[in-house]
C-alpha cells in the first residue's frame, strides 16, 4: 500500500485559520493587535519572495506587518539599531531578520540583539538553551511544524524511535530537542555517520534535513515508517525543458513513498508549515507578552 501523502500545504492552512481566530479574540477581548516586523538587509532574490509571502500572510491573519528593507552595505551599527527599536515597540511581538545576512555583518550577534521572548525564529542562544533544557521557549518555525504533523499524525509520538538526518541549529538539533520532549528515542546521524543506511533503517519517524538532494533511498526506510522531508533542493530537469528545473527533497521520494507508512511531499510538505509556525510563534509571543493564555496547539 503507498504511503499517506501528509499535505503540509492543507495543514498549514488549518494553521493559519487558528492563528487568524486567536488574533480576532485578542483584538475582540483585549484591543491586541500581534505586530511581526520583518528585517531584510540587501536584495537576494528568493530572501525578497520569502519576505513578501510572511508580509502577505502576516496581513491575511489580521495583524500588523511591518517591514524594515536595508541596503545590502548597512552597516552593522544601523542594523543593530533598528532591531533595538523594533525591541523597544511595543506593538511589535515578533522580529525576525532575513538569513543569510550580507558576509560583512555577523549573523550571531544579529540574531542574539533580538530580544528573546521577540525573537519568533527561535535561533536567539537564549532560546535555544531554553528549549535544550525543556523550558517555555521560542521554537524554531520548521522544526515546529515538523512536530505538529507528527502529532497530528500519530497523536502520542511517545516511545517512538526516531532519526534525525542532520544536524544544523536551524533544524536538526532543534528537532531532535522537541522530539525528546514528545518522549521519542532519539538518535541525531549526518553525512558521517558509520552505516548511516542501518540506523536510518530502525526508525519510526525519519526526519531528512541533511541538504542533499534525494539522498535517502527508499532501501534505508523502515516498512510503515513516517517520513519527514525538510529538505528543499532544485536540480535541472532537462525533461521539461531546456533550462528548467525542479524542486525536490532530501528523500528520494517515490522509492520512499513505496515503503513508508505516511510521507511529506516536496514541494507542498514541510515549506508551507515554516511561515504559518512564525505566525504562529508571533500570536504566542503576544500573548506571553501581555500575560494572556497560549493558544492551544500552537506551539510546543
Amino acid at each position: 500500500m503507498p504511503a499517506k501523502i501528509i499535505d503540509g500545504k492543507a495543514f498549514a492552512a488549518t494553521v493559519r485559520a487558528q492563528v487568524a481566530d486567536h488574533v480576532a479574540k485578542l483584538k475582540g477581548d483585549h484591543g491586541i493587535t500581534p505586530g511581526l516586523a520583518v528585517v531584510l538587509v540587501g536584495e537576494d532574490p528568493a530572501s525578497q519572495v520569502y519576505v513578501r509571502s510572511k508580509g502577505k500572510q502576516t496581513v491575511e491573519v489580521g495583524m500588523k506587518s511591518v517591514e524594515h528593507k536595508l541596503a545590502a552595505d548597512t552597516s552593522e551599527a544601523d542594523l543593530l539599531k533598528v532591531i533595538d527599536d523594533l525591541n523597544n515597540d511595543l506593538e511589535i511581538h515578533g522580529i525576525l531578520v532575513q538569513l543569510p545576512l550580507p558576509k560583512h555583518l555577523d549573523e550571531d550577534l544579529v540574531i542574539n540583539s533580538i530580544a528573546p521572548e521577540k525573537d519568533v525564529d527561535g535561533f536567539h542562544i537564549s532560546n535555544v538553551g531554553l528549549l535544550g533544557t525543556g523550558q517555555k521557549s521560542m521554537v524554531p518555525c520548521t522544526p515546529l511544524g515538523c512536530l505538529m504533523m507528527l502529532r497530528d499524525h500519530h497523536g502520542s509520538l511517545s516511545g517512538m524511535d526516531a532519526v534525525v538526518i542532520g544536524r544544523s541549529n536551524i533544524v536538526g538539533k532543534p528537532m531532535a530537542q522537541l522530539l525528546l520532549g514528545d518522549s521519542c528515542t532519539v538518535t541525531i546521524a549526518h553525512s558521517r555517520t558509520k552505516d548511516l543506511p542501518d540506523v536510518v533503517r530502525r526508525a519510526d519517524i525519519v526526519v531528512a534535513a541533511v541538504g542533499r538532494p534525494e539522498m535517502v533511498p527508499g532501501d534505508w526506510i523502515k516498512p510503515g515508517a513516517t517520513v519527514i522531508d525538510v529538505g528543499i533542493n532544485r536540480l535541472d530537469a532537462p525533461e521539461k525543458g531546456e533550462g528548467k528545473t525542479k524542486l525536490v527533497g532530501d528523500v528520494h521520494y517515490e522509492s520512499c513513498a513505496a515503503v513508508a507508512g505516511a510521507i511529506t511531499p516536496v514541494p507542498g510538505g514541510v515549506g508551507p508549515m515554516t511561515i504559518a509556525c512564525l505566525l504562529a510563534n508571533t500570536v504566542t509571543a503576544c500573548c506571553r507578552a501581555n500575560g494572556l493564555p497560549e493558544p492551544e496547539g500552537l506551539t510546543a
